[in-house]
């Protein structure tokens, strides 16, 4: 075939299949233009077989090609390969040898030009006079008259070849698509004609398949394939046109595929499918596309769609740790498919439970081997060397969690248990709990200097004051990596910058003397933690008069430290360097990094070893920094109905009248009440990873007066409630002490 004619994949159908040299020389020069795409969890395409390419194919020659009584034919062969079609106008070619093509390219070039073969003509496109009014016109007129003949022709005739796809549907039929920024296709003749197909009868939904039931899912595999092994330039386009979908559409789009990932692991009938030996590049191929979308969203801002409806719940129940151990051994490699390679589809609940077990796995190594150690040395062995065994006072909290920490180093990822010297009991995890709301009530406060809180933005920041001793930021990271390993919620407010730093890199650098917390960051970053700042910047940035006259700025920024102002340098000679229409963005750009990156840099750098330390795992790798942020912060949706479902009670039972008044009085609170009572009742205003039921709920009666306010016992997720005896009463009482409750009293 001659080298102008390009099989177009059933991924893009509207694409022309024959494009002339020039215009394919234009096109490529484009693609070496288009920028990376963005990783989405880079993953393997484990058993996708790339199919022949060179003829221009029938959309129904595709469709034969790939029916479900070939499948088992196909499986046994080398790669699936496209039906080769007879088109009006080319001949059809014998598959030619390499050494018969190497012969004849040899004859070709020595025969003059008179004794060479006519080049084949182009094939001829159709032309598709139809409109989307005309279209829609037929449509109102088979609605009322019943017979679908016309609209079925139409479908008939539109599907039946890529170019007949292209006269119908694209802006020119015969303009070869070149820019990432329009791909050439009417897109609201496309969803017109997709939309009415839903809505008409079966026999016509039958011979044009929607890949939303079983039965067609063997032609969708195999059009998932086309897509997955697309060249990386064809996929560069895809990306840039799917972020240019309509949220509904693009919605659509991933359910189906998560879908069809969810029904090929656990099928309703599984004798509608083909074995699964002989289909395993099925879920590889939907997982490839997935990412393709997924690389879409991300790049626009604000996202087309939550990253959470990636998530595919079905993968909660399959085996997590098998996927994991299949992603260690082998990686991106493309021998091997897992999940994890594309961790995007796996929610923040299975995440944890891979970390967890990862962690109680690294625990047990390391327990294990203290105890080999104990025996080998002949010495009793004693089961405290199974736990990180904290012994702190109440009165030198901070110091001496600092040096337990520091002495017990290697002990860090073993159970943790907590005793305050002096007091009796037994860490049932209670004490625990206390010690994390304790310390971290102590070292974010403002009087203790190492984070500041922003009162516009509701969160913390790191002091940029320098200091001589950095380990009470890598106390703060510890304590974080504990929390996330023993699966305490911590009542921490930090900007989701923090938790993009914190994995910059996931995993601590072999080589010391690479920078570590650095990572890129905008004004929108900026304006998560300084709102005001990060407005003016934007003024800045969009002010449309004389820049250099009217804010009269240089690169050089000034910061107070213990009351005396210093100043800095941007760039080298910055305070000779005035601002200009020119340049500002470069000043946004270099104030933002050094007020995120630079001026912390030692502060957060100690903060992430500290982390690091106890979170040292690959699984780390598979997290979003929102993911991370949920796993150590909790979420904040809340769901009171589903707490109301999981609680317990003490003295009380769920049909008491107190109990009924309480629920009617909490599932009324707005939302803000309701994080109060949860913040006064569990030390936290989120929740755990897994849902309201992991909070482990209680209400306990408390036989006090009815004049009495609530107490709460945060380290138990304990409430007491007097027996209020009206509704009344209790939501005043509630009211008054969740709304002024302080620590462990009142303000």
């Amino acid at each position: 075939m001659s080298e102008a004619v390009r099989v177009p994949s059933p991924a893009t159908p509207l694409v022309v299949a024959a494009a002339a040299p020039e215009e394919r020389k234009g096109k490529e020069s484009e693609r070496e233009k288009l920028p990376p795409i963005v990783s989405a969890g880079a993953g393997a395409t484990a058993g996708l077989d790339r199919g022949a390419k060179g003829q221009i194919s029938t959309f129904s020659s595709f469709i034969s090609a790939v029916s479900p009584k070939k499948e088992a034919a196909e499986n046994r062969s080398s790669p699936a390969h496209l039906v080769f079609p007879n088109i009006k106008n080319v001949r059809e070619q014998p598959p030619v040898c390499v050494d018969v093509r190497q012969k004849q390219r040899t004859s070709m070039d020595a025969s003059s030009s008179e004794m060479k073969a006519p080049v084949l003509p182009e094939p001829i496109l159709p032309i598709q006079p139809k409109t989307v009014k005309d279209f829609q016109e037929d449509v109102e007129k088979v609605k009322s008259s019943g017979d679908w003949k016309a609209v079925h022709d139409f479908y008939l005739t539109t599907f039946d070849s890529f170019p007949e796809l292209n006269a119908a549907f694209k802006k020119d039929a015969t303009a070869s698509f070149n820019t990432i920024e329009d791909s050439g296709i009417n897109a609201k003749f496309v969803n017109a004609v997709y939309d009415t197909l839903l809505n008409t009868p079966q026999d016509v939904q039958k011979t044009n398949p929607q890949f939303n039931n079983t039965s067609t899912y063997v032609i969708y595999a195999h059009l998932l394939r086309q897509i997955a092994t697309l060249v990386e330039a064809d996929h560069h386009f895809l990306v840039h046109w799917f972020k240019k979908l309509s949220q509904k559409r693009f919605k659509q789009l991933v359910e189906r595929l998560l879908q069809f990932i969810s029904l090929r692991l656990f099928p309703a009938k599984p004798e509608e499918f083909p074995p699964i030996t002989k289909c395993s590049w099925w879920i590889p191929s939907a997982a490839k596309v997935l990412a393709l979308l997924n690389t879409a969203n991300n790049l626009v801002h604000p996202p087309l769609i939550p990253y959470t409806d990636f998530y595919n719940s079905t993968l909660d129940h399959i085996d997590l740790m098998e996927e994991y151990h299949t992603w260690q051994n082998f990686g991106n490699s493309h021998s091997r498919f897992s999940f994890c390679q594309y961790p995007f589809v796996i929610s923040v609940a299975a995440k944890k439970i891979i970390i967890q077990r990862d962690s109680e796995q690294q625990m047990i190594n390391i327990a294990r081997q203290s105890l080999v150690d104990k025996v080998s040395r002949r010495q009793r062995p004693d089961m405290n060397i199974l736990f990180l065994n904290m012994k702190v006072r109440r009165t030198h909290l901070v110091s001496d969690s600092l040096d337990e920490l520091t002495r017990k180093r290697a002990d860090l990822k073993k159970k943790l248990k907590v005793t305050f010297v002096g007091e009796a009991g037994l860490d049932m995890g209670g004490l625990t709990k206390e010690w994390f709301l304790l310390l971290i009530r102590q070292i974010f406060h403002p009087d203790y200097g190492m984070f500041t809180y922003h009162k516009d933005s509701h969160c913390h920041w790191f002091s940029s004051f320098k200091c001589d001793n950095y380990s009470e930021f890598r106390l703060v990271g510890i304590l974080m990596g504990l929390a996330v390993y023993n699966s305490i919620t911590l009542d921490i407010r930090f900007p989701p910058c923090c938790y993009k730093k914190l994995l910059s890199p996931p995993i601590i650098p072999s080589d010391q003397n690479i920078p570590v917390g650095i990572c890129n960051v905008t004004v929108d970053d900026l304006c998560q933690i300084m709102p005001e700042l990060a407005h003016g910047l934007s003024e800045l940035l969009s002010h449309e008069g004389n820049v250099e006259e009217d804010f009269y700025s240089t690169f050089q920024v000034f910061q107070e430290e213990f009351g005396i102002i210093k100043s800095y340098n941007l760039k080298p000679g910055g305070d000779k360097i005035s601002v200009t229409n020119q340049n500002r963005k470069e000043y946004v750009q270099l104030y933002t990094d050094f007020l995120l990156n630079k001026s912390i840099y030692k502060q957060f750098a100690a903060f992430y070893y500290g982390f690091h330390s106890v979170c040292a795992s690959n699984a780390l790798m598979l997290l979003r920094p929102e993911e991370v942020e949920i796993l150590v912060c909790g979420s904040p949706d809340l769901d009171m109905h589903a707490l109301q479902r999981s609680t317990q009670y003490d003295g009380y039972a769920k049909t008491d009248l107190t109990i009924k008044y309480f629920w009617d009085v909490v599932l009324g609170f707005p939302l803000d009440l309701q994080k109060k009572l949860l913040h006064f009742t569990t030390g936290s205003d989120r929740v755990p990873v897994g849902g309201m039921a992991d909070l482990n709920f209680k209400i306990s009666k408390n036989e006090t007066s009815t004049n009495c306010l609530p107490v709460a016992h945060t380290c138990f997720n304990q409430l007491c409630l007097p027996p209020y005896k009206s509704k009344k009463d209790l939501k005043q009482k509630l009211i008054i002490g969740i709304s002024n409750s302080e620590g462990f009293g009142l303000e």
